[in-house]
Parts: C-alpha cells; sequence; structure tokens
C-alpha cells in the first residue's frame, strides 16, 4: 500500500493577507492555533521570519514531547510562507533527515483570505511498509497522512476562531 505523501486544507478567514501571513510567518506564534506544536525558538520573536531562518519548534502529542529544527525556505509577505523539518530530537534536535515540509499559501478571495495549508512527507527514501509501521504506533493508529488532515483541519479552524473570534468547526 502506497501512502499519501502530501496533504492540505484551505479555510477562508475574514482578516487581510499580510495581517495573517505577519502572524502565522512568526513561528513563534503556532502554538496558539496547532493542535500539536507549542510554539518556536526564532532570532526575532514577535516578526515574520525570513527565508534561510532557522529555528527549533517544540511539540507534544498525549505525553510525548520532541523539539525540531526548521529552514524557513519561502517567505513571501501576504502570499506564502513555507518551512522543511531537518532536525528532530527528544530535547534537542539531534536526528538530521528530510522529514517534512510545511506551507501556508494566502489568497485574497471575497470575504477575506483563503488560507491553505499543507503538510509533504519528505521521508522518500523510506519503505512504505516501515513508514507506516512507523506513523501507526506515533499517532496511535493513522498514517501521518491522515494525521495531518486532522490536524490541519484544526489548526485552520483556530486561526479563523483567533481571527475572527467565532467558533469555527473543522471538517470530520
Amino acid at each position: 500500500m502506497s501512502r499519501d505523501m502530501q496533504v492540505q486544507d484551505s479555510i477562508v478567514i475574514a482578516a487581510e493577507p499580510l495581517a495573517l501571513y505577519e502572524q502565522v510567518a512568526d513561528p513563534s506564534q503556532m502554538g496558539r492555533w496547532s493542535p500539536e506544536n507549542r510554539g518556536a525558538e526564532v532570532p526575532i520573536p514577535g516578526q515574520p521570519a525570513t527565508v534561510g531562518t532557522s529555528f527549533v519548534g517544540s511539540n507534544r502529542r498525549g505525553r510525548a514531547t520532541w523539539v525540531t529544527r526548521c529552514t524557513v525556505t519561502a517567505a513571501d509577505p501576504g502570499v506564502r510562507f513555507a518551512f522543511d523539518v531537518r532536525q528532530i530530537g527528544a530535547r534537542q534536535p539531534r536526528f538530521r533527515g528530510r522529514i517534512a515540509s510545511w506551507s501556508y499559501d494566502f489568497e485574497p478571495v471575497v470575504g477575506g483570505t483563503k488560507v491553505t495549508e499543507t503538510w509533504t512527507d519528505n521521508r522518500r527514501n523510506w519503505p512504505d511498509v516501515a513508514a507506516n509501521v512507523f506513523d501507526k504506533t506515533v499517532t496511535g493508529g493513522r498514517t501521518f497522512a491522515d494525521f495531518q488532515r486532522r490536524n490541519i483541519a484544526k489548526t485552520l479552524a483556530r486561526l479563523k476562531t483567533d481571527f475572527e473570534g467565532t467558533a469555527a468547526q473543522p471538517r470530520p
């Protein structure tokens, strides 16, 4: 069984693209919306990161915690923010590898901005069987693609709630 290597979802938020971008492009803020990420150590908190910026993200899933070192790959204000996860570890990001990429695209639409969050599995050299066994072990029985679909929907709903002040329900 082959695995999904990329998943994404979108939501329309009643806000300007640049206002959304400025918050999302500051990785220290992601803990406000993500069900798993708890924020990040960034060179300049409160400022959007730029291409080449490295930051360390803190994560929690149940009782498990870990950190990742990420590098910003796209920073086009009001349009796109993206980064690659290149290291991971329990307390320090020690293990290098192509782990994942995340991107956020901001498109002006009637009523605000369409925000699209995309996760890409960069573990291309992992055999599908090995990746599926690992994924199901660390996610409680799901593939990473299925797990990230739910996380993305929750993140986007929380982002919408944060900006609009109303409860947005993620899709099932």
